[in-house]
């Protein structure tokens, strides 16, 4: 299955990592890989595998869940001075690597976090994205994509799309993001 979270609102990577801790309670085997966000810290960041244990010894064999964060960080803004060419390269990287995974057969469930923003930014081709949501949804359960600015093809595509909506945020307040909420 494709599942796509997009939309200008909070909670598509929140989103994904809930089915990510859902799905390594029924043992599945979890990967994500983000994009764009790199050197900044998230809250996710000090969680890099998961080995779930299930409360009894009747349920599912223990899932795995592991995050490969392989992006540069935010793109032109928030004081990024790296060359678009390493946003690009990054970018590449990061897809090649999530293919080569997918391939292996080793993961139940694939998430590429914030995989939409690298398209809208031309950091990735649109066409190289889709061709991997295709052939993931042939090799594994689900594959999920998140970010804003999801292509129209790749809604078009998917069998589960979520449009997280912005009604109302602190932000707007002046209130800053905080750890362990936003990040």
């Amino acid at each position: 299955m494709i599942i796509v979270n997009t939309g200008n609102g909070k909670g598509k990577t929140t989103a994904a990592l809930g089915q990510a801790l859902r799905s390594v309670g029924e043992g599945k085997k979890v990967l994500m890989v983000q994009f764009i966000k790199g050197p900044w810290k998230s809250g996710e960041d000090d969680v890099q595998v998961i080995q779930g244990s299930p409360s009894n010894s009747s349920g599912p064999s223990s899932g795995v869940f592991e995050l490969r964060k392989m992006g540069r960080g935010f793109v032109g803004i928030l004081g990024d001075q790296l060359p678009r060419e390493e946003h690009e390269r990054a970018a590449r990287e990061a897809l090649a690597y999530a293919r080569t995974e997918m391939e292996s057969g080793k993961w139940d469930i694939v998430i590429l976090d914030e995989v939409n923003n690298a398209v809208a930014l031309g950091l990735i081709s649109k066409e190289d994205v889709l061709a991997f949501a295709s052939d993931a949804k042939q090799q594994l359960e689900h594959v999920i994509l998140t970010g804003r600015d999801a292509p129209k093809e790749l809604i078009d595509i998917a069998d589960l799309v979520t449009e997280m909506r912005d009604v109302k945020h602190p932000y707007e307040k002046g209130v800053k993001a905080r750890r362990g909420l936003e990040y």
